[in-house]
């Protein structure tokens, strides 16, 4: 860091709390994301709800889905870069307090444009919150305590993907066919008005007073929302329909020109001495570059497996939604507590912990392509249930150890935009890999349909295609796994 960004920056405040203080201030943190993390998956089970309540169409209905994702993305990184500058506690509030807002929209939506209007938002303030919370734990623990925050952390978060759909077709359930999605909105208004009073009695203040003047560079957020909003809008509309635009890919030429821009820009904007909006040196550092990549790639076959499995059981076997979702426990419970272990084992034995575990998952994910081809419908979902056990093994291992591994050589006072920069390829994977997933799938269901083979053949194929992607991406981060793990013995024996 130059002599000149380091003066710019507003001086982290050094946070003298006794270890009560620092663990209720972990978990208003870690609820709070629980929360923004479960309507990216609780929401997909509603879909037929709203289409039915709202006359919602097709594209109505996969912006109320995506647009979410895709603001949450945009403001990710900028929001970090903001939060290691100024107040985390603030940005957290507000965001907090936005989210209650937008729920609250949502659920007394009277049009699927006042839906879809209303996600959009969402996505900001799940966006603006989320940042703060990674730099929180990272600037609250240090050493093993930390590895320990942060295997609860990725118990909750792995909770939160998993139970999700269950969560939601439970709402459902309760509510009716016709208004139990707005349910699943309504549950956050209370939840949010909660935590916002906990969070304005607990959280720490993160900052000194300073009367520096805010560094932040305007046009490097414009290039890098277009950059994102470019690279993701493909995916997120692409449902394998024969209906889909192609024209839409030619956005990623657009993706190529605006990072470009973007990446010539902020070199040039902190030569001059300012601080940019992402600081390229983070990613020379190997275990930052290759912890985000890894999770990056996890999270494009993780949310798909379920999106997939969820599908499959729905539409193939004619189970209902609520039990659709519950196939998905074992994974979150699992997940839960392999987490905790997993965070506690990662400062002993470090990145093979995350090896281990990818490797579960792709047994998980083999496991269930071969239960959906090969054992009866009336018994699948029961198999699939306790294939999903290991996979819930396995991801325990996997998220919160490398969350640990990643930012542990970032500084404190960059955590913010790193943490962020890592969810930025978190919500950029769930785009890609749903929209593979699912166009492998839908697009068999499209060719085959119609033909000699019976539906439920039909589906086993259908289903069997997408798992072939989301076990490629998988195996993409088991190897990422793999060459950081020698990368790291070979660093340890040059110091030896």
């Amino acid at each position: 860091m130059s002599d000149t960004a380091s003066r710019t920056a507003a001086p982290t405040g050094t946070i003298t709390l006794s270890a009560p203080q620092r663990w209720r201030a972990f978990w208003v943190c870690v609820a709070v994301a629980a929360i923004t993390i479960l309507d990216l998956s609780k929401v997909n089970v509603a879909l037929p709800s709203i289409e039915e309540a709202l006359g919602a169409g097709s594209t109505e209905l996969q912006l109320i889905v995506s647009g979410y994702v895709l603001t949450f993305g945009l403001v990710l990184v900028p929001m970090g870069r903001l939060g290691d500058q100024r107040s985390r506690r603030a940005l957290f509030i507000v965001g907090l307090s936005l989210f209650t807002v937008t729920s609250l929209l949502c659920a007394i939506a009277v049009s699927p444009v006042m839906l879809m209007v209303a996600r959009l938002l969402q996505g900001v303030a799940a966006g603006i919150q989320m940042p703060q919370v990674l730099g929180l734990i990272q600037q609250l623990f240090q050493g093993k305590e930390r590895g320990r925050a942060f295997g609860l952390f990725g118990a909750t978060i792995g909770i939160a993907t998993a139970f999700g759909p269950t969560l939601g077709g439970l709402l459902i359930l309760v509510g009716g066919a016709t208004d139990g999605w707005r349910l699943i909105f309504w549950m956050n208004v209370p939840l949010g008005l909660i935590a916002i009073g906990l969070a304005i009695w607990v959280l720490p203040r993160t900052r000194l007073k300073t009367g520096k003047a805010l560094s932040f560079d305007v046009f490097g957020v414009v290039l890098f929302g277009l950059a994102v909003l470019s690279l993701m809008w493909p995916f997120l509309f692409t449902t394998g329909s024969p209906d889909d635009d192609p024209r839409r890919w030619w956005l990623l030429v657009a993706f190529v020109l605006f990072a470009g821009a973007f990446v010539a820009w902020e070199r040039r904007y902190e030569r001059n001495g300012n601080q940019p909006l992402i600081r390229f040196a983070l990613f020379r550092v190997s275990s930052f570059r290759n912890g985000t990549l890894l999770i990056a790639a996890y999270f494009t076959a993780l949310p798909a497996l379920f999106l997939l499995t969820t599908l499959f059981l729905q539409t193939g076997v004619g189970l209902e939604p609520v039990y659709a979702g519950m196939v998905s426990i074992g994974f979150a419970l699992a997940s839960a507590v392999f987490s905790w272990i997993g965070g506690n084992l990662v400062g002993k034995y470090g990145r093979p912990v995350v090896v281990w575990g990818l490797s579960a998952v792709l047994l998980c994910v083999v496991g269930l392509a071969a239960a959906a081809l090969f054992v009866p419908a009336d018994a699948v979902a029961w198999v699939m249930a306790g294939v999903m056990v290991v996979g819930g093994i396995g991801g325990g291992l996997v998220i919160s150890p490398n969350q640990t591994l990643t930012l542990a050589d970032i500084p404190v006072k960059q955590g913010g935009v790193a943490g962020s920069i890592g969810q930025l390829g978190q919500r950029i994977g769930t785009a890609v890999g749903t929209a593979v997933a699912l166009s492998l799938f839908y697009a068999t269901i499209y060719r085959e349909a119609g033909g000699d083979a019976p539906d439920i053949v039909v589906y086993h194929d259908a289903y069997a295609y997408g798992m072939i992607a989301v076990a490629i991406f998988v195996a993409l981060a088991f190897s990422i796994s793999v060459i950081d793990l020698g990368s790291r013995r070979k660093k340890k024996q040059k110091v030896g």
